[in-house]
């Protein structure tokens, strides 16, 4: 279709056709994924939106997109004003926007793979109160009108080997039917992708950037397990490393096999099991027990194995990133250079360590104006020159087998400003707060986001995005539980209590609309903290990340003696992981950038 005008034409006419009042669009897939496949991108597809967070209600005469902070400018950039309202979350939910909006007595359509119960059954509740009614499609409405939609990945399983993953799957798996005895159940379900790839120490290809495959799973508790996952994705490596213990079925399976549980125990996580998993087993005759996919708290607690794995991945990635490092600061302020030809030098540095998988999400390589766009995506029509007096944001990673990284960095190009560095440095001061805090057991994340946002406080400024999120382990960039952000901040869990063996990233930013973005991002481990004295246990956190903070950027007068001590104390240890790795001209750089700050 020529324009997003056309699609939302061609949407609203379909609907008519199904006799419906309105529709539900949300970016996400059939197993409440982040970042989904191509296939998935309806949002994308309807009103040109390339974030990885928003949905959107398409009515007869009114249409609009929810986004977040983190979107307020990227959305207005790319989604039409004369077609959609922009509407910002959390300040106003779908469901209230739909109770005001929605024709009195209307049909308003959602595909029941898309939603959770409780998102059901919120915007049911807020249209009742309207006359209007919620109503279940059985095919989606914008397939229907999406020409040339793309299939579904076909790619191969492959096999996360034992010494990886520090655990057998056998193992997990027998973890995982304690955890049903110990709730007298008899099966759960399992449909978050990055749960089952690791129960099952199977790896895909089929999202972008996230090494996960298209399946469900039922683990019983007697250990065994049923993974419904398409034949042609299967290998015999796969199938043999799987064993005995695991049947497997076609995808396409699963929702029949839901109806086999009838007087039966069955767990499904009601934040990643959409509501037509609960309708199947409620139509079957299941007892459905609502609880949290016990996989969710394992794996984010990483075992010895995939601790030393990431840590052997962020020194390889921390040598690429200092050596295009180097080269921006040398390439940048003669021209010539773009967002995009800077991020495919930066992805060219990370492919020349031999055992890059993928990059972890699609890197944020933004200069000036751009870089005030916390999630900004460059793309050939979005890609601006770099140029001289700009500051420019990298937030990248990659994908390795023993690891999965993320890390920012800003470089001004050329003259930097006083205001410029002044923001710069509270940016690092919060960083360093995170970073040296220590805490009692039970803490969680949303106790500590102030400590990353005070020196912005101080001066009245703050960011529009949460200070840390989980991190897999070769899984998902975005991992939960856990998360550092305020207490109701979209897109995480920042009142789950921070456990020893969890990565989270330390971002804080500050972002000037229209000028320049900042922002300073490692990953942390948390571990046990002795502190002398204490009389209970404590935690604190211990960098994984390592390559140069810019110093030409830092003012040190507004560094407490301590932020020096720790600024220096990580640039040594920056030389000391990263230095091995680089030679000749790229490690006296590297030196030169590592030199203390007083």
């Amino acid at each position: 279709m020529s324009s997003y005008t056309d699609r939302l034409h061609a949407l609203r006419e379909q609907l008519k056709a199904d006799r419906l009042d309105g529709f539900v669009v949300p970016l996400t897939d059939e197993h409440m994924s982040e970042y989904v496949g191509a296939y998935a991108q309806r949002l994308a597809w309807l009103t040109g939106f390339q974030g990885s967070a928003g949905s959107a209600v398409v009515l007869p005469s009114q249409a609009a997109i929810f986004t977040d902070g983190r979107y307020t400018l990227q959305v207005r950039q790319q989604v039409s004003a004369a077609d959609w309202e922009y509407v910002p979350v959390p300040q106003v939910s779908i469901a209230s926007w739909l109770g005001e909006h929605a024709p009195e007595g209307g049909r308003i359509g959602y595909d029941p793979w898309l939603h959770t119960r409780a998102w059901v059954e919120e915007a049911r509740k807020a249209l009742a109160e309207r006359g209007a009614e919620l109503v279940a499609v059985d095919t989606n409405p914008i397939d229907k009108v999406w020409p040339g939609k793309p299939a579904p990945s076909d790619a191969t399983l492959s096999v996360q080997d034992d010494a990886a993953a520090g655990k057998s799957s056998a193992a997990k798996r027998a973890e995982i039917a304690d955890w049903l005895h110990e709730r007298k159940a008899d099966a759960v379900v399992l449909a978050a992708l990055d749960s089952i790839a690791w129960a099952f120490n199977i790896r895909g290809q089929d999202v972008s950037h996230t090494p996960v495959a298209l399946a469900y799973a039922i683990v019983n508790a007697d250990g065994t397990a049923d993974l419904f996952v398409a034949p042609e994705k299967m290998t015999d490596a796969v199938a043999q490393h799987l064993g005995n213990a695991c049947r497997l079925h076609p995808r396409d399976a699963f929702a029949p096999a839901l109806a086999g549980f009838k007087g039966k125990r069955v767990a499904a996580d009601p934040g990643s099991a959409v509501a037509a998993i609960f309708d199947a087993l409620d139509a079957g005759g299941a007892k459905v027990l609502p609880l949290r996919d016990p996989v969710i708290l394992a794996k984010a607690i990483k075992n010895p194995a995939e601790i030393s794995g990431h840590k052997a991945a962020q020194a390889r990635d921390g040598a690429a990133l200092s050596r295009f490092l180097k080269w921006f600061e040398e390439t940048a302020p003669a021209g010539g250079l773009t967002e995009m030809s800077a991020a495919d030098k930066l992805r060219a540095f990370r492919d020349e360590t031999g055992v890059l998988k993928d990059l972890s999400f699609d890197t944020i390589s933004a200069t000036g104006p751009n870089g005030a766009i916390p999630h900004y995506k460059v793309t050939a029509e979005s890609s601006l020159p770099i140029q001289p007096g700009e500051l420019y944001l990298v937030d990248s990673g990659g994908q390795y087998a023993d690891g999965t990284t993320d890390v920012t960095r800003v470089m001004p190009v050329g003259h930097a400003s006083e205001e410029m560095k002044d923001r710069f440095t509270r940016v690092l001061k919060g960083h360093i707060g995170i970073a040296t805090a220590i805490f009692p057991v039970g803490t969680c994340g949303a106790q500590l986001d102030s400590f990353a946002r005070a020196p912005l406080w101080e001066v009245g400024l703050d960011y529009g995005h949460g200070t840390g999120h989980g991190v897999g382990s070769y899984l998902s960039v975005h991992e939960g539980p856990q998360r550092i952000a305020q207490p109701f901040y979209p897109g995480g869990q920042a009142l789950e209590p921070l456990k020893a063996g969890m990565f989270l990233s330390n971002e804080p930013g500050y972002y000037k609309g229209g000028e320049y973005g900042i922002r300073i991002e490692n990953l942390v481990l948390v571990v046990e903290k002795p502190v002398p004295g204490a009389e209970q246990p404590m935690l604190g956190f211990e960098t994984l990340t390592f390559a140069p903070i810019e110093r030409t950027l830092i003012l040190p007068k507004l560094l407490t003696q301590n932020e020096l001590a720790w600024l220096n104390d990580y640039h040594s240890r920056v030389l000391q992981i990263v230095g091995p790795l680089l030679s000749g001209d790229e490690l006296q750089w590297l030196e030169a950038k590592c030199a203390p700050v007083s």
